[in-house]
């Protein structure tokens, strides 16, 4: 899923890193490795006591905390804003917030869920990248990074919200670095597969190649600094996600009718 092709040399350390989904999982462990490479960090997610716990924990210089939801552009605007004003322009943004949940069609008290999972997965990301862009092309420079998934490769059962919202964000992300081509910035799309974190600690079936959660971390940085254009962590899945994309729909439809499905119900 992923050739040398599609990534440059790696960009040096990051001085600003601007972080959604801060809180906990994927966004947490981005947190400590960029923290410990010295940089400045944006931290941003709904629970502010748990940013404030984190911000407390990171070495280095003086981080900031937005608690906020990512469907609230003005929210992040203001953030972004705040953000520039403390630290300067970010060498980074990474647009990680994400929630996931089972869905069914046919239930209807799932249409809220619907519609949630896709404001925070895909305008979420939308949200996070707009305030900084122009800034950003001004400065000739820097990394705009959106964790999609590999469910958003093909449709699982039981979790077209999830599987729908995450292809969204990749197809999102794709136009999103056309658009930007020649101006300095790089749109990199990360597909993780399953990572170790509390929104995949709730799955009642296996995980294949599971991931600790600061292993993905250092993987998905590596796949940031060099500015990849698409990364599938871990690479496992990223073979998995290839022989996905061409099964034909008879058979991926036969492999996965009985596969194990997400728990509906979940809070977001």
């Amino acid at each position: 899923m992923q050739s040398k092709l599609a990534c440059t040399e790696n960009a040096g350390q990051a001085a600003r890193v601007f972080i959604t989904g801060a809180s906990s999982g994927i966004g947490a462990a981005l947190a400590r490795h960029y923290a410990a490479r010295g940089a400045i960090l944006g931290l941003a997610a709904r629970r502010g006591d748990l940013l404030e716990q984190l911000a407390a924990s990171l070495p280095g210089p003086t981080h900031f905390t937005y608690p906020l939801d990512v469907t609230d552009a003005a929210a992040l605007a203001e953030a972004a804003r705040d953000f520039m004003l403390r630290a300067g322009v970010p060498d980074i943004v990474i647009a990680n917030a994400g929630v996931s949940a089972g869905t069914l069609t046919e239930a209807a008290d799932d249409l809220p869920v619907f519609r949630r999972i896709f404001d925070i997965n895909v305008m979420g990301m939308v949200n996070t990248f707009q305030p900084f862009i122009d800034a950003m092309k001004k400065a000739g420079r820097g990394r705009l990074a959106g964790v999609a998934s590999v469910a958003g490769i093909r449709g699982l059962p039981g979790a077209g919200a999830y599987s729908a919202s995450k292809a969204a964000a990749i197809s999102y992300l794709e136009s999103l670095r056309v658009e930007l081509r020649g101006s300095g910035l790089r749109v990199v799309t990360l597909a993780p597969g399953y990572i170790e974190t509390p929104m995949t600690a709730i799955n009642p079936y296996p995980m294949p190649f599971l991931l600790p959660v600061d292993e993905a971390a250092r993987r998905l940085v590596r796949a940031i600094d060099r500015g990849c254009s698409f990364a599938v962590v871990p690479w496992q899945m990223g073979l998995v996600a290839r022989v996905l994309r061409w099964l034909p729909n008879w058979l991926f439809d036969a492999a996965f009718a009985r596969a194990g499905r997400k728990p509906r119900g979940i809070d977001l």
